[in-house]
């Protein structure tokens, strides 16, 4: 390994030898014509859901750099993911495919050595690369990872603060300084710094916050302490019409409002800590922003800012993700790119995090690979959602390690959402977002929508025969298991009366 370089107290880029990898490096992709290469920044956070932003009027969390973000470049409404769970997300975001494709399914096994991730093409194309944070794929691994030049990552989920912990920065660990979310910025910026300047590049900046269990930088511990926190309307035991069997039982579950964590945990004081860790996070943004423009880079720079999922905080008496609910899997996505994508703008269309990789790719003047199950949405930026996708495919795979939510599959369209359940004897779900946008009313036995049902399972079941997806993948277990009931809480629950029925 050459010797590696230090500014400013960090280990900076030129010092990460290439990564062998039993695959062949990635065909060079073929250049759009006459178009511009951009450089790249890349920010994604950890369990930030969609309405956790200053700009979707939330009553008491405030993202002014998010929301100048939003004010400058565009903000896509109804972003979801594909899966919402650390993992399979954040290697849908890398490759462009669903986890049925890349198997990613989990947070503990290995990732296949065969995928390709995008950074590699931008690699072959010149570009320098830097990945700096939360890797979290294949378990507890923080080594460096194929597509990048420069690394900074920690095993697993890391920690909010510094103390015993490391980083691994380009193949050396070294201990950790401070909070987090300031850290990692602070690697990044001085990668942004010290990289050559005759080649564009890519950042990604892969942030812990706002991971559970939240811990506020010191500077913003308390500082949401008196905000009013209401009750999901979507949380009582009995809200909720045609709600399925798995989701009350759930209520008393590490998942679940009546034993969060198998705790007596406060789920409204730990959403203001959620609240007050996400200012760090929004400060980090404003801070590459602030660095971008001192470097004059902003005019030939696309910024993309999104979560990896959303997180559950009593809605459905459920906290945490994995379902198909908006709360899990509906993100915030941010993009600003001046001279590229318009100032102010806002996107309905259904957008995902299979669509990043190939965005990104476009706007670095290259046509994405064949085969890909995302599409760039900068034609969809410009106007044209003439051969757009109208839903996205959903899915999650049970889990032993928490087995109170089951393997499901769901389209996601910008006015219904089907949700398929495999393996119970249970209800299935439809909404109706445009009529009832917080999923009270589950519309799958109501006459008047059974072609709706019908038609949307039948798209569902084209889209997984057309991507490889007929079959569950089956990874070995890994990890404890999460499935206690608290003794004083809810006891099963009985099933719907649609179930039962005079015998002939």
């Amino acid at each position: 390994m050459r010797r590696l370089t230090a500014v400013g107290g960090l280990l900076l880029a030129g010092a990460l030898p290439a990564l062998r990898s039993s695959q062949p490096p990635p065909a060079r992709l073929e250049a759009v014509p006459g178009a511009a290469p951009r450089n790249l920044v890349l920010i994604v956070a950890d369990d930030h859901r969609y309405d956790a932003l200053g700009v979707m009027h939330h009553p008491f969390i405030e993202t002014p750099h998010l929301d100048d973000l939003a004010a400058r470049g565009v903000h896509f409404r109804n972003a979801v993911v594909t899966t919402a769970l650390c993992s399979p997300s954040r290697a849908s975001i890398l490759t462009g495919l669903y986890a049925h494709r890349h198997r990613v399914v989990d947070n503990n096994n290995p990732v296949p050595e065969e995928l390709t991730f995008f950074p590699q093409h931008l690699q072959a194309a010149g570009y320098q690369t830097a990945f700096v944070g939360k890797w979290h794929m294949g378990g507890e691994s923080d080594d460096p990872q194929r597509g990048f030049d420069h690394w900074v990552s920690f095993a697993g989920q890391g920690t909010y603060e510094p103390e015993g912990a490391t980083l691994n920065v380009n193949g050396r660990r070294l201990p950790r300084r401070g909070y987090v979310t300031d850290e990692l910025t602070d690697y990044a910026l001085e990668w942004l710094r010290g990289r050559g300047a005759d080649r564009p590049f890519l950042l990604y900046l892969s942030h812990k916050a706002v991971h559970a269990e939240f811990v506020p930088a010191a500077r913003h511990k308390g500082s949401y302490a008196g905000a009013r926190v209401p009750v999901p309307a979507s949380q009582a035991a009995e809200a909720g019409e045609g709600r399925p069997t798995w989701v009350k039982d759930q209520r008393n579950s590490w998942h679940g409002v009546e034993f969060p964590y198998h705790s007596r945990l406060d789920v409204a004081e730990y959403y203001r800590q959620y609240g007050e860790t996400l200012r760090a996070l929004d400060e980090s943004v404003g801070r590459v922003v602030e660095a971008l423009d001192a470097q004059g880079l902003l005019g030939s720079t696309l910024v993309l800012y999104m979560g990896d999922n959303g997180f559950a905080f009593g809605e459905h008496g459920l906290i945490d993700k994995r379902t198909a609910y908006e709360e899990s899997m509906r993100v915030p996505m941010l993009a600003m790119a001046p001279g590229l994508l318009p100032a102010g703008a806002t996107v309905t269309a259904v957008a995902a995090n299979i669509d990043v990789a190939p965005t990104l790719l476009e706007a670095a003047g290259l046509r994405p690979p064949n085969g890909i199950d995302g599409r760039s949405l900068l034609p969809v930026v410009k106007g044209d959602t003439s051969s757009w996708r109208n839903e996205v495919l959903y899915e999650y795979f049970w889990e032993r390690n928490f087995p109170h939510t089951p393997t499901m599959h769901a389209l996601r369209g910008e006015r219904y959402k089907y949700i398929r359940y495999h393996g119970l004897w249970d209800s299935d779900e439809l909404y109706d977002l445009q009529a009832d946008p917080l999923e009270m009313r589950n519309l799958i036995r109501d006459p008047g929508h059974g072609t709706i049902v019908r038609e949307m399972n039948a798209r569902l079941f084209r889209v997984l025969d057309e991507t490889g997806g007929m079959a569950i993948p089956l990874q070995p277990d890994r990890g404890g298991q999460q499935h206690l009931r608290r003794e004083d809480g809810s006891r099963a629950f009985d099933f719907s009366e649609a179930f039962y029925v005079e015998p002939q």
